[in-house]
């Protein structure tokens, strides 16, 4: 029973960390802040507006003796919600644990570690693909050796649900990605053939579950059936026990509503019950969200509540006494085997291709083109969601109002700042240049990663030299966004809003879409791009993490009519306004327009930095957000 968690500071989210625990939470899930996961220390410019929104800032090893003071390593498990630089905190852990005198053979727990969702869905990617699964490939074969109990790999569907993917492509999507990491795992050489079955035994799964309760269910049973199949069938797995399917979920946030959000109570609940109630296709660990996720950072009071929800399913309820009470049913065992073979046919398209890693821009694609399809469904009212679209009107929430979530205070970015410099003003500079050097050249060389990782933890350095050592060798990547390629829409009230814009003068509305900062959810903007694309208007979209100087250059040089700026991270009241008056200093007067999870408390301060219009989820219309657009660019193009 888990919470997934981290802000601010080590020192804040161990005080949480402890707190959950002592409320009954049997297991951690650490949330990292943008900076950590993408491989930027605290004071790196790019970091500016991210430290410690997201998660937790973990810049070295004395932040990871911090957030871990009191937990002991070797009675926790642990689950790090970490990809890109997955190597690097699996080294701090590590180094952690060893100075309390516990070796790595007896840590328990997950590193998440799946890059090709992060490519198609989350954005917290650095390196090319195959350098990235070189990684994956490295840490894998080391906790077959040193680290046994640890699952070095957590192949994620969720994300893949959260991108827009339908139950099939959520299957074959992250199926093709853990037979991508096990091909290369076996043809490295560097994991003896007699500990395989421990290997994909080590394998462990990170799923969705939906609010479509059946399909959910059968889902995940056929999850289990074609893992068990790809293990005795292309692996030759015999062990019965390591052919399981192992996974851990976290229930839908897409689903979780601004408007009305008490109703995500239920449908949270729905949700969990969907991976419990099939024994043979039972969750190993659960992590619910808060009520108001949709609205911002739960505080620990809303986490206490979806922890206890766990608990009364547990405890009080009978639903874990019995053996599988779906067996036996047509629906389930009928929809079973139609989910099983349908993913089959997708996984066996997605391999003729390659694979998972080599067949990137085409899932990103078909992935865009399922939300537009989700979104569609939404706008047009056949897909009801209660409070947003259907059964709006409501009683004011005595659960609403000010201090309804969690702010991170401004000055935490600042403290960081000081710590990560005073950190490494305390260190032994010889020695942390020397480390760099020896992961430079594994990494040269093609040699296992996570040796001279774990050294270059204990000479103390940090995160972003770990990173930019590697970045030195590999490059970084910039994935596609797949609007370019994706099926839109046509009719309907986006057909009007194109028709008008034809006859406008001066040509149809040039819109650019940015992303600035760190945030890599960039489901909102893909959206955004492609209904302005099937509106008839001309869309210049780069995909994520711009920095303010790369977003104004562009703008200054595609002469847009309005620039759309999306943030979910919660950055917006720090980078928004200063991208604004860089556009101004530069001599662009392009209407400006913000998007994302923007609490009520901060509209004022966005309007006054010179926001002409602030979107959040609860404008699921598409086609008036470009009504809007094509407002602002005749208001704009008169004035």
């Amino acid at each position: 029973m888990r919470t997934y968690s981290g802000h601010s500071t080590a020192r804040a989210s161990n005080e949480l960390y402890r707190s959950n625990l002592a409320k009954g939470q049997t297991g951690l899930s650490i949330a990292f802040d943008l900076p950590t996961q993408t491989g930027y220390d605290p004071d790196d410019p790019l970091a500016r507006g991210e430290v410690g929104k997201v998660g937790v800032p973990v810049a070295h090893l004395g932040h990871m003796q911090t957030l871990l003071d009191g937990v002991p390593p070797d009675e926790m498990n642990t689950s790090m919600t970490i990809n890109a630089t997955a190597a690097w905190l699996l080294a701090l852990y590590v180094v952690n644990a060893e100075r309390q005198g516990v070796g790595s053979d007896q840590l328990r727990g997950t590193t998440q570690n799946d890059i090709v969702k992060e490519y198609l869905s989350r954005g917290t990617y650095i390196f090319p693909p195959a350098q990235s699964r070189r990684l994956i490939v490295d840490m894998v074969a080391w906790c077959a050796d040193h680290a046994p109990k640890w699952n070095p790999i957590n192949v994620c569907s969720y994300h893949l649900q959260e991108a827009g993917a339908t139950p099939v492509q959520e299957i074959a999507y992250s199926l093709a990605t853990a037979i991508g990491v096990l091909d290369a795992v076996r043809d490295s050489g560097q994991v003896d053939p007699s500990k395989f079955d421990q290997v994909y035994g080590s394998i462990s799964f990170f799923v969705n579950a939906g609010i479509r309760f059946v399909e959910e269910v059968c889902k995940l049973r056929a999850l289990a059936e074609l893992w068990g199949r790809i293990g005795l069938e292309r692996y030759g797995v015999s062990d019965e026990r390591a052919r399981r399917f192992r996974y851990g979920v976290q229930v839908n946030s897409l689903g979780l509503t601004e408007a009305q959000p008490e109703n995500n109570v239920q449908r949270i609940v729905l949700e969990m019950l969907a991976v419990t109630l099939s024994k043979r296709a039972r969750a190993r660990s659960i992590q619910l969200p808060a009520w108001n996720e949709a609205l911002g950072l739960p505080r620990p009071w809303d986490q206490q509540w979806s922890l206890r929800m766990q608990q009364v399913l547990a405890f009080e309820s009978d639903l874990l006494e019995y053996d599988d009470i779906f067996d036996g049913s047509r629906v389930v065992e009928g929809l079973t085997a139609q989910l099983r073979d349908a993913a089959q046919t997708e996984l066996d398209d997605v391999l003729a291709m390659g694979g998972a890693f080599e067949a990137i821009d085409d899932l990103k694609a078909r992935l865009v083109s399922s939300m537009v399809e989700r979104t569609r469904r939404i706008e047009s009212g056949e897909q009801k969601v209660v409070g947003v679209n259907a059964f709006t009107e409501t009683a004011d929430s005595p659960l609403a109002g000010t201090g309804s979530i969690l702010t991170v205070d401004p000055a935490v970015e600042a403290e960081m700042v000081a710590d990560v410099e005073a950190w490494r003003s305390s260190r032994d500079d010889t020695a942390v240049l020397m480390a760099i050097d020896e992961l430079t050249a594994a990494a040269s060389a093609g040699t296992n990663i996570m040796p001279p990782s774990i050294g270059l933890a204990r000479a103390g350095g940090t995160t972003g030299e770990w990173a930019g050592a590697l970045r030195s060798v590999f490059g970084e990547y910039r994935a596609p966004t797949g609007v370019g390629a994706a099926v839109g829409r046509s009719g309907g009230d986006l057909a009007m809003v194109a028709a008008r814009v034809k006859s406008m003068s001066g040509g149809p509305p040039r819109l650019l879409v940015a992303k600035p900062g760190l945030d890599g959810h960039s489901n909102g903007a893909e959206q955004i791009a492609v209904a302005a694309r099937d509106a008839g208007m001309e869309v210049v979209y780069s995909g994520i993490r711009l920095t303010p100087a790369q977003i104004v250059a562009s703008a200054r040089d595609e002469d847009p009519d309005v620039i759309g700026l999306s943030i979910l991270s919660g950055s917006h009241l720090q980078l928004v306004p200063n991208i604004v008056r860089l556009l101004r200093d530069e001599g662009v007067d392009a209407p400006v327009v913000v998007g994302g999870i923007i609490p009520e408390t901060d509209r004022a301060a966005l309007t006054a930095a010179g926001v002409a219009a602030i979107y959040t989820p609860r404008n699921f219309q598409l086609a008036k957000i470009m009504a809007d657009i094509a407002d602002l660019t005749e208001t704009h193009r008169a004035r």
